[in-house]
């Protein structure tokens, strides 16, 4: 079968959120809050995500510059500041809100440069 399909038994028994698309930078932040136990090569985490190397290393340094992992050469970490975690996932929550009420290109528009640096 197709990559566009699953088994059935695999879809009657899957948690909901599973489908639920997520950006890569979303996918790397939960994998590393999932496993806050250990820090990951960069190689590592793209490989678990099924992701490009090269990209995971990006949004790692964006996610570093934002304070929400930890890096010491070659590993990576999610940051053990709680608070800042849970306030830049509300941000992104409400960021998701407003995209879905008015639309990205909308926000676009109205995003200022203070914006980018609330995170």
């Amino acid at each position: 079968m197709s990559s566009g399909t699953i088994d059935i038994d695999g879809f009657e028994n899957a948690d909901p959120d599973k489908f639920e698309e997520r950006t890569d930078t979303e996918r790397i932040v939960q994998f590393l809050d999932e496993h806050d136990d250990r820090a990951w090569k960069a190689a590592t985490i793209a490989a678990e995500l099924e992701l490009d190397t090269d990209a995971v290393s990006a949004i790692l340094s964006r996610l570093k510059e934002r304070g929400l992992v930890r890096h010491k050469r070659p590993y990576w970490a999610i940051t053990d500041d709680e608070e800042r975690l849970q306030a830049a996932y509300r941000l992104h929550q409400h960021h998701e809100a407003a995209a879905e009420q008015y639309g990205e290109e909308q926000l676009a528009e109205l995003q200022t440069d203070d914006m980018e640096e609330t995170v």
